[in-house]
Order: C-alpha cells, then structure tokens, then sequence
C-alpha cells in the first residue's frame, strides 16, 4: 500500500529528503506522495521514513493502492535497476 499526505501537512520539508525512491514533492498546497513510485520504503528501510520524519502526523496509507509486501518490494526493486 503506499502512503499519501493528508491536508494537515504544514509544508515543513522534512520528508522529502528521507524517500528513497524520490516519490515525494512539492504540491500545491502541500507536498504529496507519488502512489506509483511509493513503496513504504520497502526495499530499503525497515518502516517507512517519511513518517517517522513526520511531525505532523499527516502521511497515512493511501486507501486506492493496496499492495502486498512481495508487490512493494517488486516495484522497489523496478525503480532502482
């Protein structure tokens, strides 16, 4: 499942810097998660970093992109070959 960024997000910066696969970016208003490109940080951490670089407790699941753990690492592994 990947994660998206509720409009509670303050624009602080702090996670877009920590995703490992560059799926985060500046929106308008706030910042958002690239659903294709996210993979919770499977692949490459132990639980996904932007959240716990989250001070405003704004990034959740996002409900219309149910993956497996085997569907996550799959696409890890796709976008870093």
């Amino acid at each position: 499942m990947a994660l998206m960024i509720t409009t509670a997000c303050t624009n602080c910066e702090a996670c877009e810097p920590v995703c490992p696969n560059q799926a985060i970016s500046r929106g308008d208003p706030y910042y958002v998660i690239d659903a294709l490109r996210c993979t919770e940080c499977v692949g490459a951490e132990a639980e996904p970093q932007c959240m716990l670089v989250c001070a405003d407790n704004c990034i959740v699941k996002h409900p219309d992109f149910v993956e497996s753990r085997d569907e996550l690492q799959a696409k890890y592994e796709a976008l870093h070959v």
